[in-house]
């Protein structure tokens, strides 16, 4: 019997893991080997990449420095905003880590303490109540398996099978689907672009220089031709001069945006949610990985005196994301408002000259 069976081995649910580790008996379950130097079948996060300054700040909240093999070139210290919608641009200064997203989370697993049990490979496939808590199903290999424990956490991101489960009825966050490919690029980029245009995404899309690679991704509405956008923004860029001929690989994954804070969720009875799973990513920006830090922390914090009463403690302290949250969605009108973004960004505040 398990005390807790985390889901999802990305940053919150590893994070928790390195926590909780030492003073609870863990089984933390996901569909990548995160361990093998080899896998066969690695499925990567759709994700650029990039660590932003909120991160940046947990990573030092929590006493953690990023060894530098996860680092990768050039790093970033400006954003170019280009408006396709009001034909503007603009460079503003910003200070991002760009790393490669497959090694942080291999890392993350590293610190984890020995004694818990790590299941890779393996898929959550749902639970049962049971008299001392929960009896989950998932697959190992391919190979039905069950586990029998007091709590679940749900750590499986946008698209959590947990929260399904849980969650048939709360309101959910706005959902987008991203698509990133990669391109050969020789050419030398050394800021980070997000580029909006309301014909294409009410959300944004961006270009990523990594290594001797560009990333161009966008976050759409899964609609019939979300493809098909895709595509324009890719017609509309070559005409500004980028080049997306050599294309290496495509990625693929769901976004959640909250827009409302009931559309945050942190569980129920003994089943909580964490990072991208509750709900909490940035609606401005898409940021992820400094609230599944954060809400990981919380989660670990109100387990510090027992099982008894955690999900209480916890829903307490996530008041501070859902404050978080509000401020990101007042301050997103004038990013993605086409008025207010032209005003904003005509003015050049903020901007460098």
């Amino acid at each position: 019997m398990y005390d807790i069976v985390i889901v999802g081995a990305g940053p919150a649910g590893s994070n928790l893991a390195r926590l909780i580790g030492d003073k609870y008996k863990v089984l933390l379950i996901d569909k990548r080997d995160l361990e093998d130097d080899n896998p066969k079948n690695l499925s990567n996060k759709c994700c650029g990449g990039l660590l932003a300054p909120d991160a940046q700040k947990m990573i030092a909240k929590l006493g953690l420095g990023i060894p530098k093999d996860i680092l990768v070139n050039p790093q970033l210290f400006a954003v170019r905003t280009i408006d396709l919608t009001n034909n503007l641009e603009r460079l503003y200064q910003r200070f991002y880590f760009n790393m490669d997203r497959e090694k942080f989370d291999r890392w993350l697993v590293s610190l984890i303490p020995a004694k818990v049990d790590k299941s890779f490979n393996s898929l959550f496939k749902g639970f049962n109540e049971i008299p001392e808590g929960y009896e989950i199903r998932y697959t190992c290999n391919g190979q039905g398996k069950s586990a029998k424990t007091r709590i679940i956490v749900g750590a499986d991101g946008a698209y959590s099978r947990v929260r399904k489960f849980i969650n048939k009825d709360i309101d959910t966050p706005k959902k987008y689907i991203s698509i990133q490919e990669w391109f050969e690029c020789s050419c030398h980029i050394p800021y980070f672009t997000a580029i909006f245009d309301e014909e294409i995404s009410d959300f944004y899309s961006w270009i990523i220089p990594k290594e001797n690679y560009l990333l161009l991704g966008s976050a759409l509405r899964p609609k019939n031709d979300t493809r098909e956008k895709y595509d324009m923004l890719k017609r509309k860029l070559t005409q500004l001069g980028f080049n997306f001929d050599n294309k290496i690989k495509t990625e693929g994954a769901y976004i959640y945006r909250p827009k409302k804070l009931s559309q945050f969720y942190p569980g129920r009875d003994s089943i909580a949610l964490v990072g991208e799973a509750a709900g909490a990513i940035s609606p401005s920006s898409a940021e992820g990985i400094s609230y599944a830090f954060k809400s990981s922390l919380y989660l670990a914090q109100s387990l510090e005196e027992g099982i008894n009463g955690f999900l209480e403690k916890y829903k307490y302290k996530i008041k501070k994301i859902k404050l978080n949250l509000l401020i990101k969605n007042l301050k997103s009108p004038a990013m993605y408002n086409p008025l207010l973004r032209k005003f904003a960004m005509k003015s050049g505040l903020q901007s460098i000259k």
